[in-house]
């Protein structure tokens, strides 16, 4: 569209003439009528109000969706359908994509936070659906420390993901007790009334953080409901620093988890798109500036610091501290 300085190059009409438009479909739909002002300076007026207000409308918001980048407002229908898709298998999956190694992980995961070891704590576990991490924290509690006390909240955006968790905690001696709850909500909106400000010990999410449609919300709603010197512990996939592992574990991601989705879940785009997720998460070095941002201590930016590198980066653990 012209600038104002082009439109006043032009030879103004005479009475009763109609104006030149640089734009019909927009200029013309909204000051058609302009025609039939005689006067110059009437239209002109026109014109530059409505040049100012199309250049002060900002451009939309977007989000990544794997390697696609989506209007913001989008991405979490998406993300849903996801895991609307892959809910029923997808511990299933996670074995076979991983080999087993994910449960290692998230052993590895729990066992560094040491739940239980100075008494009952209230945890709250994001993106927590199938349950894994919940019942990881509850057994290390009771079998190490000998704590029946212990709670974990379990947050889901996702009902068909809780769904999976609950019929796995129908299966323990946890359920039906005060030790685990689930509740469908939104990590970056988490409701005040039902999670309180300074209220839990232990935040924990495991591969679950890059699907938010925004990290830093999701960061500052953990660094809210926390109390004081309360933990802040992520488990994600990160950036794979050698070479050598890092060029095979590219070809596996992008080859074999897509086929093992559309073999065992008849769902290749589902796990394609997982796989691209990994690839958007901001690497080891980046995200504990985010974990910064929102109010959290840290260890110093290396390994063995603000992050653990597990399997030379394939996953990471990064964890901060409320001050």
């Amino acid at each position: 569209m012209s600038s104002r300085s082009d439109f006043e190059k032009e030879s103004p009409p005479g009475p009763g003439s109609a104006l030149t438009k640089r734009d019909p479909d927009a200029f013309d739909e909204r000051h058609r009528d302009c025609q039939f002002f005689p006067s110059y300076a009437v239209c002109l007026s026109l014109y530059v109000s409505f040049e100012l207000s199309s250049s002060s409308q900002s451009p939309p918001k977007t989000a990544s969706f794997g390697f696609r980048t989506v209007p913001e407002e989008s991405k979490e229908s998406l993300v849903k359908e996801v895991f609307d898709s892959v809910a029923s298998s997808y511990d299933l999956m996670n074995d076979a994509s991983s080999l087993g190694v994910h449960r290692l992980w998230k052993d590895d995961f729990v066992s560094r936070l040491r739940p239980g070891r100075k008494g009952p704590l209230k945890c709250i576990d994001v993106a927590g659906g199938t349950g894994d991490i919940a019942l990881r924290i509850l057994d290390y509690a009771r079998e190490k420390h000998y704590d029946r006390e212990t709670t974990v909240e379990v947050v889901d955006i996702n009902g068909e993901m809780l769904k999976e968790g609950f019929k796995r905690f129908k299966q323990t001696m946890y359920h039906n007790t005060p030790q685990v709850s689930f509740h469908e909500a939104n990590a970056q909106e988490l409701p005040p009334t039902q999670f309180p400000d300074n209220h839990y010990d232990f935040y924990t999410v495991a591969f679950g953080i890059r699907n938010y449609t925004s990290i830093p919300a999701v960061l500052q709603e953990a660094h809210r409901i926390l109390k004081p010197d309360g933990t802040f512990a992520c488990l994600e996939f990160s950036k794979v620093n050698n070479p050598i592992l890092s060029t095979l574990y590219e070809q596996y991601s992008f080859s074999i988890i897509p086929l093992l989705g559309t073999i065992l879940a008849g769902d290749r785009n589902s796990y394609k798109y997982l796989v691209e997720s990994i690839r958007r998460f901001p690497p080891q070095p980046e995200f504990p500036d985010m974990i910064r941002e929102a109010g959290f201590k840290t260890g110093e930016n290396v390994d063995g610091g603000a992050w653990t590198d597990l399997w030379g980066g394939i996953a990471c653990i990064h964890t901060g501290v409320k001050i």
